[in-house]
């Protein structure tokens, strides 16, 4: 039986410049974080354990201009995880936060709050859409990388890719907080 031998501990100075990295750019990949995620500590926490993962092996990144990447394929892989033990704990709910009336209508919102108010329905909607879908849009739309980034970074076919995004968008077409009748 051969025994398993644990990485050995980083050296400070690739801590300093860990920490560094962190500093500089934990708002991005917050953000990305919070794209994946239904609800902002859910996405903290996805950040902390991707950022975990990379600490591991920060002394094996060779390209560290490829950082972001990096982390953002941990996120993702993470979260896919995440997905796979899924254990139902959100259940829907008829009541919205807003009234309907305060949603900005087809003819496009003029002023900043009502335009304000559009942008968050958008992204209510794009929660609302199945896991992989939701991803699929925050990648492409959201973090605007290419179909080909995309399947790369979700681990699925460029083909799988157009056909997740053109379901989410005819799921978002028919959104009725989107295009709220009446």
């Amino acid at each position: 039986m051969t025994a398993r031998t644990s990485p050995p501990p980083p050296r400070a100075t690739s801590y300093a410049s860990f920490s560094s990295y962190v500093q500089a750019r934990r708002p991005v990949l917050l953000r990305t974080a919070r794209s994946l995620t239904n609800d902002p500590g859910d996405a903290e926490d996805l950040l902390q354990t991707a950022l975990a993962r990379t600490y591991l092996h920060w002394d094996r990144i060779a390209d560290h201009g490829a950082l972001d990447g990096y982390v953002r394929r941990a996120l993702v892989n993470t979260r896919t995880s995440q997905w796979r033990r899924r254990r139902v704990d959100e259940f829907p709910s008829d009541t919205l936060p807003e009234p309907r009336d305060a949603i900005a209508g087809a003819a496009g919102p003029v002023d900043p709050a009502e335009r304000q108010a559009t942008r968050d329905a958008l992204w209510r909607a794009v929660l609302r859409l199945p896991d992989r879908q939701r991803a699929i849009v925050v990648l492409r739309y959201y973090e605007d990388l290419s179909e080909a980034r995309t399947a790369e970074l979700l681990g699925v076919s460029v083909g799988t890719v157009k056909s997740a995004l053109s379901r989410a968008l005819v799921k978002l077409r028919k959104d009725p907080e989107l295009h709220p009748a009446g």
